[in-house]
């Protein structure tokens, strides 16, 4: 019997999902990568679980009997930060999109194979602990009123503290340490989420819901600027709007 191994990123994993056998699966592949894991069968049992155990990171099913899963993620939202890695249904593009619209930090789409779980599992608890893994990282990044503190994962705007997932935190800090490039949409999935490859819809929504909270007017961004034909730009000194940005 192959026994448990420890990584540097080992957490306490909460399980999601009205299937016992996918649950089952994907809680014993999680095991075995050194991972504490708990279970839950539907919204109520998960909001009940994390109140009684805070975890690490969730594994949740999009279709949930009863509260479904982008209700049981914006309620874990409401209690506290925590990354999530929503399960969806193939070609359920539209949910995939909501999914990472209420805080989704990563989506896998069934039937999927466990072991990529586990290395996405293990990609977001990564970057959720940046002090432990990055320690020369600088400690804070500036620009625009923007103030990023890596080690504590904070972020401030004229220093009001801004309430970021880890994909958008990750991305903002990434967009600072790189002012006035432009990056492809690919680019950016490679850089900040750390795969070669995948649905580009993820950047493209995690960009608009980082404006909605960076920006004065997320309609008419002035920071993140959109390039046309390649993706996006951090512009800490922008004055002004362009016509580009009116269509962004």
């Amino acid at each position: 019997m192959q026994q448990p191994y420890s990584t540097p990123s080992a957490g306490r994993v909460l399980v999601v999902d009205d299937d016992p056998t996918v649950a089952e699966v994907v809680a014993g592949y999680l095991v075995r990568a050194g991972h504490a894991v708990d279970r839950a069968a539907d919204g109520p049992s998960a909001l009940a679980s994390a109140a009684g155990q805070w975890p690490d990171l969730v594994v949740l099913d999009l279709m949930l009997p009863g509260m479904d899963g982008l209700e049981v993620c914006a309620r874990l939202r409401e209690r506290g930060p925590v990354p999530v890695i929503m399960l969806t249904a193939r070609g359920d593009e539209d949910d995939r999109v909501l999914g990472l619209e209420v805080g989704a930090d990563d989506y896998v789409t069934k039937p999927f194979s466990p072991r990529e779980l586990v290395l996405r599992v293990e990609s977001v608890l990564r970057r959720s602990r940046p002090a432990a893994e990055t320690p020369s990282a600088p400690g804070t990044l500036t620009g625009a009123g923007l103030a990023v503190d890596v080690a504590a994962r904070r972020a401030t705007k004229d220093g009001a503290e801004l309430a970021l997932t880890l994909r958008e935190f990750d991305l903002l800090a990434f967009l600072l340490r790189h002012p006035g490039r432009a990056f492809a949409r690919e680019e950016l999935m490679r850089e900040v989420w750390g795969w070669e490859f995948g649905d580009l819809s993820t950047v493209t929504v995690h960009v608009r819901r980082l404006r909605g909270k960076v920006e004065d007017d997320p309609a008419r961004p002035r920071l993140i600027r959109t390039v046309w034909g390649v993706g996006y730009r951090f512009e800490p000194d922008a004055a002004a709007e362009s016509e580009e940005d009116r269509h962004a």
